[in-house]
């Protein structure tokens, strides 16, 4: 708990308006590979408690559209759409296929992370399978030309991840950004320029 308190991240957070210290995560995905423009279509998958669709709704501005779902509930964000579901369902996919229409998306975020048990055989299998979910999303979801951005654990199924983010997608980088913990194993897969076909 202390180390939440004292957290630099936390603080200037509660400071600058911010729902959660994984705002800045997303701020230093954008400050390197330039994920956002106005006027973009973004889906933010396992948004709660919204501190990536607050970044999201900034960056796209007023012209842009965001997405956020999450099993979570989550607190109104202008310019956010929020649907609380499951995205593991099948009637989740479809109530967010029905929200964007049949206009595709320009970026698909995942900051998607099961909860944990503390056994890594078992939350590392159900973390890549978030992973996978979120891909197959994203590939059916963005443009050609597309970017997908999604939360990934070291560990088993990594190595396969960024294979297939390889196969379908120009550029694939793996970030660890400053407000990453340097204790937590997570990373963040930044792919862009969806393949067609």
């Amino acid at each position: 708990m202390s180390r939440h308190v004292n957290d630099p991240y936390v603080k200037r957070a509660q400071a600058e308006g911010y729902r959660s210290r994984a705002a800045y995560k997303l701020l230093d995905l954008q400050r390197r590979d330039r994920l956002f423009r106005p006027g973009m279509r973004v889906a933010d998958l396992g948004a709660a408690p919204g501190g990536w669709s607050q970044v999201a709704a900034e960056l796209v501005g007023r012209n842009g559209c965001v997405l956020a779902l999450d099993l979570l509930a989550m607190e109104p964000i202008d310019g956010v759409e929020i649907l609380q579901c499951d995205f593991r369902e099948e009637s989740a996919l479809a109530a967010l296929r029905q929200l964007l229409g049949d206009e595709p998306l320009d970026l698909v975020l995942s900051d998607m992370a099961p909860n944990v048990s503390g056994m890594k055989a078992v939350d590392q299998p159900r973390s890549i399978y978030l992973v996978e979910l979120a891909v197959e999303f994203a590939c059916e979801t963005l443009k050609p030309g597309g970017s997908l951005a999604v939360k990934v654990f070291h560990g088993e199924g990594f190595d396969d991840v960024l294979r297939t983010l390889r196969q379908r997608f120009e550029k694939v980088v793996s970030r660890k950004p400053d407000a990453s913990r340097s204790v937590s194993r997570e990373a963040y897969l930044v792919a862009k320029g969806l393949r067609v076909g």
